[in-house]
């Protein structure tokens, strides 16, 4: 199959959607939990979340505002600066992947989903107990993003959480050893099997392939 820009355009609106949300591959798959002055907690699943910087260390996801609907995420974290990213783990991809439902504002998919929230002392935003590997941040900027009306939302790392037994000496987090989950498109979830560690890249020590 070879598509252009011109067959995509005249493509059926869910066949074109599906086909460029997975042509990029297996995303990360998380849950961004917030919460609101009300006390009232928020969990949606998130395909979109990808490294900015590592001093400071920076993570930025893209979501979509919409006039018409309530972007709940959006709204919370811009209330009370601070949010979660928790990975999704391999034996809660149903759960997780329900959260995107519409519910009321007043209801929480924590409860509706059946995740357990979990919290840090001087941190309000809650955590996924479920998941093995968190973040914790606070709320930076938004970056708007005119091709589409997206919005690029960037935030610092203030608490990362992970198992010990899944940080190597020198830090890289292996996603297998976490369970962690990936997504492809929209509703496809995949689980990861760690293939080979390589060292720093340096053209003197380049393989003869």
């Amino acid at each position: 199959m070879h598509l252009t820009k011109e067959d995509l355009q005249v493509a059926s609106k869910v066949k074109r959607l599906n086909l460029v949300n997975s042509i990029t591959g297996i995303k990360p798959g998380n849950l961004i939990g917030t919460i609101d002055n009300e006390g009232i907690t928020n969990l949606a699943v998130f395909s979109s979340v990808v490294h900015l910087g590592s001093n400071p260390a920076l993570i930025g996801f893209i979501l979509r505002p919409n006039q018409e609907i309530k972007r709940n995420t959006y709204d919370n974290l811009l209330e009370n600066k601070v949010y979660t990213i928790n990975h999704i783990s391999i034996h809660k991809t149903q759960n997780a992947h329900y959260t995107s439902v519409k519910f009321p504002k007043e209801i929480s998919e924590f409860e509706k989903c059946g995740f357990e929230e979990e919290y840090i002392n001087g941190f309000d935003a809650p955590f996924v107990k479920e998941s093995s590997i968190k973040m914790g941040l606070t709320y930076l900027e938004s970056i708007p993003i005119k091709a589409n009306n997206t919005i690029l939302v960037v935030g610092e790392i203030q608490h990362l959480i992970a198992p010990d037994h899944c940080i190597s000496e020198e830090g890289y987090i292996n996603l297998e050893k976490g369970k962690s989950a990936g997504i492809s498109g929209l509703n496809s979830y995949y689980s990861f099997n760690k293939l080979e560690d390589y060292p720093y890249a340096r053209e003197e020590e380049l393989p003869k392939f």
